[in-house]
């Protein structure tokens, strides 16, 4: 649940010894960007000092074009920075360990345990459920234990729910709360995962629009960065020189040079030379 910026890594950047690196970014709550994975080409750079070769489809040897990608558990820090908030995690439905629990409610009254486990049974074939039966905690401290976790729903299952036939659901990232019957409550459950997915996803989405600017020259590139720390795009020579001196005055390094390329000047922004190409910039955890 959380966009990406696309685009090939510049020279500076770029993976020692490869041809060219590939990259997906992201932006996190402060405005800061987060590298969530690279690929890398290396040519034969690699295969020729270490003598790895291959026959080709004309029998004669050749030495060997060689790839290789980095995806870590830096993606799990994405999540957290991302989405978290005040409250604690907020994990997406689709990698949520868990996607909903289900706290009883005045559990110590006869039935109530056995019919919340009766709903954990009906539920758990199609999710990936908790059942939260732990007598030495309130339902409230509960709430507030799997909040912080970041589980996207809770349900909430007591006396009166039992009577009625139905339950409250609370949904995680807007904390809203809705009466759902228990004959629904198999498929609706997956519409609000699925509700709560592109949810996040459309949050995180406006943030990165919010932080992200153009900047025609060094001036309005600072001034940007530090009233609305996030993305700068703007145009760039191509010079190391120019990068290097970005990086010493504002903390930002060139993130990318983006596939989808914008028509937003001709000049650099640092030196103010023709510049062909548009890269987005950011200060980097």
């Amino acid at each position: 649940a959380i966009p990406v910026l696309k685009g090939q890594k510049t020279e500076t950047e770029k993976f020692a010894g490869a041809e060219a690196t590939y990259t997906v970014e992201t932006l996190m709550h402060d405005g800061r960007a987060l590298q969530a994975g690279t690929s890398h080409y290396f040519g034969q750079n690699f295969s020729k000092p270490y003598d790895i070769k291959f026959q080709n489809r004309e029998g004669k040897e050749e030495y060997a074009y060689q790839t290789s990608w980095g995806i870590s558990t830096r993606l799990i820090g994405a999540v957290i920075m991302a989405h978290g908030d005040n409250r604690g995690l907020k994990l997406p439905p689709r990698v949520a360990p868990i996607q909903a629990v289900i706290v009883p409610v005045a559990m110590h009254k006869d039935g109530v345990k056995e019919k919340a486990e009766e709903l954990y049974n009906l539920l758990s074939d199609k999710y990936r459920m908790e059942l939260d039966t732990r007598e030495q905690y309130s339902p409230g401290y509960k709430f507030n234990d799997w909040e912080m976790r970041g589980v996207p729903v809770r349900i909430e299952y007591g006396p009166r729910d039992i009577e009625n036939k139905k339950c409250v659901v609370v949904r995680r990232d807007t904390a809203e709360k809705m009466d759902v019957s228990i004959e629904e409550l198999p498929q609706k459950l997956g519409e609000i995962l699925e509700d709560i997915q592109q949810n996040m996803y459309n949050e995180c989405a406006k943030r990165v629009k919010e932080k992200t600017t153009i900047a025609h020259n060094m001036d309005e590139f600072t001034n940007n960065l530090n009233t609305n720390q996030g993305y700068v795009k703007t145009m760039w020579c191509g010079s190391s020189e120019c990068e290097e001196k970005i990086h010493e005055l504002t903390g930002a390094k060139s993130r990318c040079i983006p596939f989808e390329q914008e028509n937003i000047g001709d000049k650099c922004v640092c030196c103010g030379k023709p510049a062909t190409k548009m890269v987005i910039w950011g200060r980097q955890y």
